[in-house]
């Protein structure tokens, strides 16, 4: 059985950072591609970021630049790098995994950017 959970998100002022977590059981985290989402109230998710089993990376084109996506194969984990956080970025923030034709979620991790 495949679990994903994620955590390290929180309250955070404009321009700090954060970094998300994003830890498997069930799966060797390793050898799939794994994506980082995001949903902010009253939008679609959409794709932030994501890991190839080659450590490649791919970013949307609006999220070039701020994050920094990475893992850590001893820890079965997948990090997410946020800096110069911005209001717009609120949102919960998903990982993803597809394993035999099946895609795999967190619960989410609700980041805040108020001041």
């Amino acid at each position: 059985q495949v679990h994903l959970v994620e955590s390290g998100g929180g309250l955070v002022q404009p321009g700090g950072s954060l970094r998300l977590s994003c830890a498997a059981s069930g799966i060797i985290f390793s050898v799939y591609v794994v994506d980082w989402y995001r949903q902010a109230p009253g939008k679609q998710r959409e794709l932030v970021a994501s890991i190839g089993n080659g450590d490649s990376t791919y970013y949307a084109d609006s999220m070039k630049g701020r994050f920094t996506i990475s893992r850590d194969n001893a820890k079965n984990t997948v990090y997410l790098q946020i800096n110069s956080l911005k209001p717009e970025d609120t949102a919960v923030y998903y990982c993803k995994v597809v394993k035999g034709g099946y895609a795999y979620w967190g619960q989410g991790t609700q980041v805040t950017v108020s001041s």
